[in-house]
């Protein structure tokens, strides 16, 4: 059995859960959230908790087992207290900008790149204009868009600019040796 998805979802007070076949919507004082599930995976609500069982141990049964469970999981820990990811930019006049909800990036290009925020994500840059705080109730679209903000300008490994996430280390390189006589 999946060590992952024999635990049951605990769902924490003010958080309900409707299940509807394998259509799953939690709501809670975050916001909501709605999945559908494959219907290989069973899902119960009892005392509290969210249970998840599979019809057999076909493999791809099994696959699906520890993944539903982490996902309905995910949606519940959104709802409740929501998600947040940190990142850090790096380099000489390298600086980021909340103008409204949008998110302005200067990191070096001949242009300004901008950031449209998806629905329930929202931006904090501290007063330095170096530390980036994205936070959502969906783990999957935040994780998406840090990705895509870390992507315009990745960190290089001689001087270690660019964008890079919190608890990111980026291995230095030696540069040039010069020529030796």
């Amino acid at each position: 059995m999946s060590r992952i998805g024999r635990l049951p979802v605990v769902i924490p007070k003010g958080v309900t859960v409707d299940i509807n076949k394998n259509s799953v919507v939690v709501k809670g004082p975050k916001g909501e959230l709605q999945r559908d599930f494959p219907p290989e995976i069973e899902l119960k609500q009892e005392d509290g908790q969210v249970v998840t069982t599979r019809h057999s141990d076909h493999r791809t049964h099994r696959s699906k087992h520890g993944l539903t469970r982490a996902l309905l999981n995910n949606m519940v820990t959104g709802v409740s207290t929501g998600f947040k990811r940190q990142l850090y930019i790096e380099g000489v006049g390298y600086k980021a900008a909340v103008e409204g909800k949008k998110l302005v990036l200067n990191v070096g290009y001949s242009h300004n790149v901008v950031f449209e925020p998806p629905q329930g994500v929202s931006f904090e840059i501290d007063k330095t204009g170096r530390d980036l705080t994205i936070t959502g109730i969906d783990k999957e679209v935040l994780g998406e868009i840090s990705a895509r903000i870390r992507r315009t300008r990745p960190p290089e490994p001689y001087k270690g600019k660019g964008i890079r996430y919190a608890e990111e280390k980026v291995r230095r390189k030696a540069g040039k040796a010069g020529k030796a006589k």
